[in-house]
């Protein structure tokens, strides 16, 4: 079984690099007010030599339609990732596939299709508990997030088989600064844990 593997939260050009060269299948850009966030053009930019099997990733929380609109013009993402109640009132072209996030305690997820799962905040490193996310793992491709680090993420893997993993803080040396080696130690991690599937 493969896993996707997303880095998420990526401001460096080589950042991006590195987590491409190290075979993330997704590299996220965030747009939410984070330490994390981005400009639109600026994502456009580090990120232009991603290759197409290389999901970009636009990574909001709660925007409007006018926010979402101004990211799609001047980024063009391959997917929008917010929650799941924001999509209905969103204006999503159909080349834009869609991630909704379900947040532990939250309504449970509810697709067939590829989505997150994570704590209640965004970025804030707290796992969610393992053992409901397997449960709900079985249904939908879930993007297991939250809490994910180079030391936890094969257990992770074996504990839940999630279609993919993300991570952001844990793969930074202090807020918004990422670590190539955390990158990269992080991606060969999961990898590492796809042969015990």
């Amino acid at each position: 079984m493969s896993v996707l593997v997303k880095v998420c939260g990526l401001r460096e050009k080589r950042h991006v690099a590195d987590a491409v060269e190290a075979g993330a299948g997704a590299v996220g850009f965030v747009f939410a007010d984070s330490p994390r966030k981005i400009a639109p053009d600026t994502a456009r930019s580090i990120s232009d030599l991603v290759p197409p099997d290389v999901k970009r990733v636009a990574v909001m929380l709660h925007p409007s339609n006018d926010d979402w609109l101004a990211v799609l013009e001047r980024f063009d993402p391959d997917v929008l990732q917010t929650d799941a109640e924001d999509l209905d009132g969103l204006d999503i072209p159909a080349h834009v596939d869609r991630w909704p996030v379900f947040r532990e305690g939250g309504v449970p997820p509810d697709t067939a299709a590829t989505y997150v799962y994570e704590g209640p905040k965004s970025g804030q490193g707290e796992t969610v508990d393992w053992s409901v996310a397997a449960g709900l793992a079985r249904q939908g491709r879930m993007i297991l997030a939250g809490g994910l680090s180079p030391d936890n993420v094969a257990a992770a893997i074996r504990a839940v088989r999630p279609f993919g993993v993300d991570a952001s803080s844990a793969l930074e040396s202090s807020p918004g600064k990422k670590e190539s080696r955390l990158i990269r130690e992080f991606i060969n991690a999961a990898t590492a844990a796809e042969t015990d599937l």
